[in-house]
C-alpha cells in the first residue's frame, strides 16, 4: 500500500519469530538474504563476519557479532543512519535472554555497543521496554533518568505508540546491562546473591539471574 520494495532481509538470529516467512519474501521480491558467518538459518545468500559491511540503497550496514541470546547473533549498525539495528541482544532497558550464549559473551557484547557514538538510535526487535524498566527500578529505585523515561515509555504505550527506537545514550542512564559498575545497583543485586563477587562482569551475570527470577 505505501508502494515500497523489499531490497534485502538481514537476518540477525535464527529464532523463528525473526526467520518466518525468509523463503517466501524471497520468492516473492527476488530479494537477497544477509547473516552473519555463525549463522544456522537456511536461506541465507551471503554471510558476513565481524565488521564486514555490505552496501543497500546508498547506505553501509556493518555486521557485528553479539553472541549471548544466540550464538549466532549479530547486529547491524548504519553509521548513516545513525542506527544499529541489534535484534534480541539489546532492548530498552533490557538485554536478550540467554538461551545459547553466555553472560560473559553477552556482557562482552554489550560492551562492543557500548563503543557507538551516543547518538545511536536503538532499533531493538520487541516492544518490552515497560516490562524492562519494572526490573530496572527494583535494583535502581533512585535513578532519576530511569524514573523519568518510565514516564515517557508509559506515555507512548497509553497512545498506541512505540518506545522503539531509544538512544544509546539513554540505554547507558537507565538500562542496568550497562551499569554494572553502579553502586547502587551492585549492592541490590548483591542482597539477592549474596555471594556474587563485585567485579562487574559478575554483577552483570546475577543482573540476568535476577531478570530471569522476576
Amino acid at each position: 500500500s505505501q508502494g515500497l520494495d523489499l531490497v534485502a532481509i538481514l537476518i540477525t538470529h535464527h529464532h523463528p519469530d525473526h526467520t518466518g516467512g525468509l523463503a517466501k519474501l524471497k520468492d516473492q521480491y527476488d530479494c537477497k538474504s544477509f547473516g552473519s558467518s555463525h549463522s544456522k538459518v537456511e536461506g541465507i545468500d551471503e554471510q558476513l563476519s565481524e565488521g564486514e559491511a555490505i552496501s543497500l540503497l546508498g547506505l553501509q550496514f556493518k555486521s557485528l557479532d553479539v553472541p549471548g541470546h544466540t550464538l549466532d547473533h549479530n547486529a547491524y549498525y548504519c553509521e548513516q543512519l545513525d542506527a544499529l539495528f541489534c535484534g534480541d541482544t539489546l532492548f530498552s532497558g533490557g538485554c536478550g535472554r540467554l538461551f545459547e550464549g553466555s553472560a560473559e559473551q553477552m556482557y562482552n557484547s554489550l560492551g562492543k555497543i557500548r563503543l557507538l557514538p551516543k547518538t545511536t538510535r536503538i532499533f531493538c526487535a520487541h516492544e518490552y521496554t515497560l516490562a524492562n524498566l519494572d526490573f530496572a527500578l527494583s535494583l535502581m529505585p533512585d535513578n532519576q533518568a530511569l524514573q523519568n523515561y518510565l514516564v515517557e515509555a508509559t506515555d507512548l504505550r497509553k497512545r498506541g505508540l512505540s518506545t522503539i527506537p531509544s538512544t544509546l545514550k539513554t540505554e547507558l542512564e537507565i538500562n542496568p546491562f550497562f551499569r554494572s559498575n553502579d553502586p547502587a545497583l551492585a549492592s541490590n543485586v548483591k542482597q539477592l546473591f549474596p555471594n556474587t563477587n563485585s567485579c562487574e562482569p559478575d554483577i552483570f551475570a546475577a543482573t540476568r539471574l535476577a531478570k530471569d527470577q522476576f
